[in-house]
């Protein structure tokens, strides 16, 4: 096993078990202990659940909710496209890899069996449903060792090969970098589970610096062309970046899904803490 993705391994790992990560409710609601929120009876609702001091209080039937206990359904979804074959710290391949590896083991901790994929013009499986620290560590080396050049990303196939493939309801973690979202739609998949988001980034292709001539390879295509890096160029080029972005935070929040940005030069597992409170 390759050095940097053996201490990948130990990092998420010892991070995981180690600190307080991963104790966490789901938004979803039903049976068991942890208190949510009051809200009005609704007939047919069970009323062993009606609160009956604030119900006399307001002289209506107040019933209390609870989150979910039963056993979630983790999937982690990790968009791999030759866009990720860039980083000026650290490859955003290899950031993908170390938040995918963490919600593995998180899974694992809080005994909730997940399952992954590999995303890119199509959705393949990575590793079965588990909970088995063995499948963390091999998802981790397919994601590690995956080659990204040459692939692009085919959001509208994706999710419609997601919505057909999970059938029961899950937890989702969405993992990428998110450029050329216009025909990204998780609408329907957010009706029926619940979506995460984790976009990863570097610095350097959200706020490019002023270079010159340069000779570039696009990992996407793998076509080499020489483009100037002059003011002109990147004010023109950081718009469509904002541009892109406006509309895909737009997206998260019509659907309701929690998310973070998190860059090359940052660590991966504080900022995936923050998602998950």
């Amino acid at each position: 096993m390759n050095q940097t993705l053996k201490k990948i391994l130990i990092k998420t790992k010892k991070q995981v078990f180690s600190e307080i990560i991963g104790n966490n409710t789901t938004n979803r609601k039903g049976e068991g202990y942890d208190f949510c929120e009051l809200k009005e009876y609704e007939y047919g609702e069970d009323v062993k659940n009606i609160d009956w001091v604030i119900s006399a209080k307001l002289q209506k039937p107040y019933v209390k909710i609870f989150h979910s206990q039963k056993e979630l359904n983790i999937k982690i979804v990790s968009f791999l496209s030759g866009s990720t074959y860039f980083g000026t710290d650290k490859f955003k391949q290899d950031i993908i890899v170390e938040l995918a590896t963490a919600l593995g083991f998180i899974s694992i901790k809080q005994g909730n069996p997940f399952s992954s994929f590999i995303a890119n013009e199509s959705l393949q499986v990575c590793t079965k449903k588990s909970k088995q620290i063995f499948n963390v560590n091999f998802m981790a080396e397919q994601l590690y060792n995956y080659n990204v050049i040459g692939k692009n990303i085919n959001y509208e196939k994706i999710t419609k090969e997601l919505f057909k493939s999970i059938h029961h309801k899950s937890m989702i973690f969405l993992i990428g970098d998110f450029f050329d979202i216009k025909k990204l739609d998780l609408k329907l998949l957010c009706q029926k589970h619940e979506v995460i988001a984790l976009i990863v980034r570097d610095k350097f292709e959200e706020t490019p610096v002023e270079l010159g001539n340069v000779s570039f390879i696009d990992p996407n295509t793998n076509i080499v062309f020489e483009s100037v890096l002059n003011k002109n160029t990147i004010d023109e080029y950081t718009k469509k970046v904002k541009e892109n972005d406006h509309i895909l935070y737009n997206h998260f929040q019509k659907c309701a899904i929690r998310f973070t940005k998190i860059y090359t030069n940052e660590d991966p597992i504080k900022k995936l803490i923050g998602v998950l409170k």
